[in-house]
């Protein structure tokens, strides 16, 4: 393999269409609320431009895809240095198999972090400006917590992912973090009701994660890695999946309804089709190996409900 292919492998670029689902659903609400021309209005009571043609919602992805990215590298060093990666299933890491050593793998992080925060620190000016000075304050801490959160997951002696964390980090940033963070950049308010679909995002995205330690159960138990899933079992696992696509769906349903305007709304439930193909495998599932293909899915899927939610609610 060469190095740029590992790097690439290394990035996990097949994790990144899950990572930028709650920018989308965020950024199109608060895009939309944002742009509201005296005198001209639509059934939504504003006239909406589109999300796509926004600097900040461009900059949102490309921040949040860098934190992807130095999580995925940070994940790889960790485990790699840890032996954690050393009999694993799915994917081959670079830092276990020897294609990146731990010292490149470590500049890779720290290079991936400085742009990344240079990135946030553009997207926060952009959305806040000098006259707001305690939210800019505020969002660059956040954006410290989202580099040390990615960071710490795997790395050090106090790695979270080693103690059953990792699913309340993937929950808070990919979902709540994400939808509500997005929407506040443009609009500067937050709705009570927007925790609806950020937490289905939330839900979504964590529901990844637990198919991901599913696939890594046995290796993860023998290596000290206490995941949520090692925790509660294999069998148990499965019950803690369906409850999170479940209420995950719940909440989108719960949000269209309180918002309804027209049954076009509703059209994102396509997306929940492959979500629940995904719980009848899951649940007559016997091998943890053979999970490996379900996260692709529930990650597509996923980005597919962010893409369709955006558009029609």
């Amino acid at each position: 393999m060469s190095t740029l292919k590992a790097w690439i492998a290394a990035a996990r670029l097949r994790t990144l269409p899950l990572s930028v689902s709650g920018i989308i659903v965020g950024s199109s609400f608060g895009n939309s609320a944002f742009q509201m021309p005296e005198g001209i209005t639509n059934c939504f009571g504003f006239y909406p431009i589109p999300v796509y043609k926004s600097p900040l919602f461009w900059l949102a992805i490309a921040v949040t895809i860098g934190f992807q990215i130095l999580s995925n590298f940070a994940n790889d060093y960790g485990d790699g240095i840890k032996g954690t990666d050393a009999n694993r299933q799915g994917e081959k890491r670079m830092v276990a198999s020897g294609l990146i050593s731990p010292k490149q793998m470590k500049v890779g992080m720290i290079i991936t972090g400085v742009i990344t925060f240079f990135l946030a620190t553009i997207l926060i000016f952009g959305a806040f400006g000098n006259e707001n000075f305690i939210l800019s304050f505020v969002f660059f801490n956040l954006a410290i917590a989202s580099i040390i959160a990615a960071v710490k997951y795997t790395v050090g002696k106090n790695a979270y992912g080693y103690s059953g964390l990792g699913d309340v980090f993937v929950f808070l940033f990919f979902g709540l973090l994400s939808v509500l963070g997005s929407y506040f950049l443009f609009t500067k308010t937050l709705h009570w009701e927007l925790l609806l679909p950020a937490t289905a995002i939330g839900c979504f995205s964590t529901a990844v994660l637990n198919l991901n330690n599913r696939r890594d159960i046995e290796n993860d138990a023998e290596v000290g890695k206490r995941t949520l899933v090692v925790k509660m079992g294999f069998e148990k696992a499965k019950q803690y999946h369906a409850f999170l696509l479940l209420f995950g769906m719940l909440c989108t349903v719960g949000y269209s309804i309180l918002n309804y305007w027209d049954a076009m709304q509703f059209v994102y439930v396509i997306a929940f089709i492959p979500f629940i193909l995904n719980m009848k495998t899951v649940f007559k599932n016997t091998e943890p190996r053979l999970l490996d293909s379900e996260l692709k899915k529930v990650a597509l899927s996923t980005f597919l409900f962010a893409i369709l939610f955006a558009i029609f609610n």
